[in-house]
């Protein structure tokens, strides 16, 4: 998709400088504990060593990896995981230890060949629990939401990065820069949107123009963003980058039963 990129396009890495500013910050409260989350069949054990390192296990496997985790509010957390045995691949998880649901979201970076046309990140979203008893786990299921859609918000993640989202429907979402290098440029991605809690969303994008995802977590309850990007630089290098905004809700469009968006 590369060829049909706007001459003065920015790359990844031209956005993503700064646009940590106003994110939560990283927690060392899990360091020295352990971790367990059931996935379906499925079970992910962490242990985090330091602030940026953690020993994993799971089904699929186990090693010693980069992890970052952001305590959300109280009892709810974000945890980010990268694989240096697999750089185009990363997980984001989203749990609450007092009802126990949890949240996962694997994000992968294909080879340009095999999107043929499409976004070259793909996403996966599968619902679980913290813990391992998941009769313990109380309150709402994670699952697709329409509920954003009409949204308008403003995203601030820095003094130099404003942008606008407009969420159109359940596959897309547009967006512009208000403030920052790429003002004035804009585009309609692919997007996806999980209600986690009351007031409380997962939302993900996989952009076209260049490759790279999305994972944040929308709390409308703080008006707090806090997410992540993993993509590929303008030279070619896989980048796992922070993000964080305070949230504006700007606008709400509402549509008649007859004409709904899909």
């Amino acid at each position: 998709m590369d060829t049909a990129r706007p001459t003065d396009w920015k790359n990844y890495e031209d956005f993503a400088a700064g646009i940590a500013t106003n994110r939560l910050p990283a927690s060392d409260a899990w360091v020295g504990r352990t971790l367990r989350l059931r996935f379906g069949d499925r079970t992910l054990e962490l242990q985090p060593r330091e602030r940026h390192l953690a020993t994993w296990h799971d089904d699929r496997g186990s090693g010693v990896d980069w992890y970052e985790a952001i305590e959300l509010a109280p009892d709810l957390h974000f945890v980010d995981l990268t694989f240096a045995s697999r750089p185009t691949v990363s997980l984001t998880l989203v749990f609450d230890t007092a009802t126990r649901r949890a949240l996962a979201i694997e994000t992968r970076v294909r080879e340009a060949a095999e999107a043929s046309g499409e976004p070259r990140p793909v996403q996966s979203f599968t619902a679980g629990v913290f813990g391992d008893d998941a009769s313990a786990a109380t309150g709402l299921v994670p699952a697709p939401t329409r509920d954003l859609i009409g949204l308008r918000t403003h995203q601030v993640y820095s003094p130099r990065h404003t942008y606008e989202h407009t969420y159109l429907n359940s596959q897309r979402y547009a967006w512009q820069c208000l403030v920052g290098v790429q003002r004035g440029q804009g585009d309609v991605d692919l997007a996806s949107y999980y209600r986690f809690a009351e007031n409380r969303y997962v939302f993900a994008f996989r952009e076209f123009l260049i490759p790279v995802a999305s994972v944040f977590f929308f709390d409308f309850e703080r008006m707090r963003s806090t997410g992540k990007f993993l993509g590929i630089t303008g030279d070619g290098t896989i980048a796992n980058n922070p993000a964080g905004a305070f949230l504006r809700k700007v606008s709400m469009t509402f549509y008649p039963s007859e004409a709904q968006p899909v």
